[in-house]
């Protein structure tokens, strides 16, 4: 079967990458930066390359990896080069925009919503992986969507790594995706603004590690997932403010009891949710 991938960054030259590694699929990239495409056929992370998108019409299945904003626009651009009856999945890390913009559009591919829960603190194709997707899970959005096309699809990139494949709606998506990955980017970037950060080196272990790690990130790209999710994402962050304003007034007023209260509800709910 010939795949296509649309944007050989860190995400699309990772399933190209996978592609190549753990199936016998052929790849079939795009990209715009040229010197993107020299080096994605020099790895052998494509069999072909392109700069012209008039070769999706060779392929089957075709990954769209590209800013929420850019992929609409692409679509929008390039309807006539899609193979008919096709399966077009975009990987955009918020589903709502995407979905409404495109469903204004008639399409002539199935289009299946998605979103592999997988990344790196570096972007761009030199930090792709063929591992990339180990042990991740694959998130599937399909609106009105035929189900031999999400079983494709699962079948596909289950073969690439992606180990659980979870269906549902692009509403209840990013809710839960503002608090499983945008809230945390948020709050990783704003921990690293304090003074004390410079001075980590020799101080620090596990618990900056983890919380500092994803404060390096791809600003032009979270800017826009952020304010594409803005409702979902601020509804976390004043919950975690009034959250935080317990702990800060417990601290003001030296209350031990209320600070040791608070502390064991929060262990309690993280053990809870962990079963």
């Amino acid at each position: 079967m010939k795949i296509g991938i649309v944007g050989l960054g860190l995400m699309g030259a990772s399933f190209a990458k996978a592609l190549k590694r753990y199936t016998s699929h052929t790849v079939l990239g795009l990209d715009r930066d040229p010197a993107v495409r020299e080096s994605a056929l020099h790895d052998g992370a494509v069999d072909e390359v392109h700069e012209d998108p008039a070769f999706l019409s060779q392929c089957a299945v075709t990954f769209l990896c590209l800013f929420p904003v850019q992929t609409v626009a692409f679509v929008k651009e390039n309807l006539s080069h899609f193979q008919k009856g096709s399966i077009v999945a975009d990987i955009c890390g918020i589903k709502g925009y995407v979905v409404n913009a495109l469903s204004q559009m008639e399409l002539p591919f199935i289009y299946l919503p998605s979103h592999p829960m997988a990344g790196r603190e570096v972007c761009g194709y030199h930090g792709s992986l063929e591992s990339l997707f180990v042990g991740a899970s694959y998130i599937c959005t399909p609106v009105d969507a035929p189900q031999y096309a999400v079983d494709t699809l699962e079948s596909l990139v289950r073969s690439i790594g992606f180990t659980d494949f979870v269906v549902t709606t692009p509403a209840d998506h990013d809710r839960i995706i503002a608090f499983t990955s945008q809230l945390p980017h948020v709050i990783s970037n704003a921990y690293v603004k304090s003074p004390s950060c410079s001075k980590h080196n020799g101080f620090s272990a596990g618990s900056y590690k983890d919380l500092s790690r994803v404060a390096k990130l791809n600003e032009e790209m979270w800017s826009d997932l952020f304010l594409l999710n803005r409702e979902s994402l601020l509804s976390e962050l004043d919950t975690l403010l009034q959250n935080l304003a317990q702990y800060r007034d417990a601290l003001a007023r030296e209350d031990r009891d209320a600070l040791r209260d608070l502390l064991r509800e929060g262990r309690i709910i993280k053990e809870e949710c962990d079963q």
